[in-house]
């Protein structure tokens, strides 16, 4: 009976350790388990807080987009979410529907270019208000210069039409007269003034054609030197005629000429006598002798100048 007890208690201590042995095994495979979850459990937990953490940053994200859009452009979420949401189209010619990659890609570009272009000015509106102003200024001078322009061409074009008018009636004047003249100083002979430039009385010049009896030249330059110089008095009293003037002086215009023509000249002279006073400078005994007044300037021996007047006859009132 011992035997068999003690033969019953080993079995029974056989099966324990056999059952110990498979709780060991089972304590073990548990512990594994326990273990992959628990560092399951870290990977969720901080996966988790991330999320949370990304949570976050996106929600101060999108306050702080809400109060940029707010302050900056006065627009609440709700309506920059209907108007410029993912499912509003793109505004465009024509208008495209929202892809996120091709409106990141265009945000960068966008972000490129701003960068490109600097801090932003902080005085920029005062310098554009300054700016505006001055070119509204400039604008207004500018409109005054153009109009003054205006006027003065104005006034420009009614100058050169008077001006071109007076030449004209002018012209015609001295040049009927010069015809005159020539053919007095010149019996026999043909003179008369040329425009140049007939269609454009502003610029135009004139030229002296002159024929003395006898020759056929009528350039001045190939005449003889009595010639030109009698040619030139005939235009000078021309225009005396032409436009008479209460007085005119004259510088020894007869010293070229022989006695004929001097006698011609002196001839005029006493034509415009009757309407104007001569003042002529001369060493012509014939131009004294037909004088109302003589004037002398001599040198007496110590070098001192003296002035010698002779009235020589007194002028008939008109």
């Amino acid at each position: 009976a011992l035997a068999s007890s003690i033969r019953l208690a080993s079995r029974e201590r056989d099966d324990a350790d056999l059952a110990r042995v498979a709780v060991d095994a089972e304590l073990k495979q548990v512990r594994v388990r326990v273990r992959e979850l628990g560092q399951e459990l870290d990977k969720l937990v901080n996966r988790v807080h991330g999320s949370e953490v990304a949570r976050t940053e996106q929600r101060l994200r999108l306050e702080q987009l809400q109060e940029r859009a707010m302050e900056e452009f006065g627009v609440e979420v709700e309506a920059l979410v209907s108007e410029y949401g993912p499912d509003a189209p793109v505004p465009g010619d024509p208008p495209v529907p929202y892809v996120r990659e091709e409106q990141e890609k265009r945000a960068r570009a966008a972000e490129r270019q701003m960068t490109q272009l600097g801090k932003v000015n902080p005085l920029a509106l005062e310098e554009f208000a300054a700016l505006e102003e001055r070119h509204a200024f400039l604008t207004s001078q500018l409109e005054d210069l153009k109009k003054t322009r205006r006027d003065l061409l104005t006034v420009v074009k009614e100058v050169d039409d008077r001006v071109e008018q007076m030449f004209a009636s002018a012209y015609e004047d001295v040049a009927r007269e010069f015809e005159q003249i020539f053919g007095r100083v010149f019996p026999g002979g043909d003179g008369r003034l040329v425009l140049t430039d007939p269609t454009d009385m502003l610029t135009t010049g004139i030229e002296v054609e002159a024929r003395p009896p006898g020759k056929k030249v009528k350039r001045l330059s190939l005449l003889s030197g009595g010639e030109r110089s009698l040619t030139a008095v005939a235009f000078l009293i021309s225009i005396f005629k032409a436009r008479p003037s209460p007085f005119y002086v004259m510088d020894e215009v007869e010293a070229a000429l022989d006695d004929t023509n001097t006698q011609r000249l002196l001839t005029l002279f006493e034509e415009l006598r009757q309407s104007s006073q001569l003042i002529v400078i001369t060493h012509n005994k014939r131009t004294m002798e037909i004088a109302d007044a003589l004037y002398g300037v001599s040198m007496r021996g110590d070098g001192v100048t003296q002035v010698v007047s002779q009235r020589l006859r007194e002028r008939e009132s008109a």
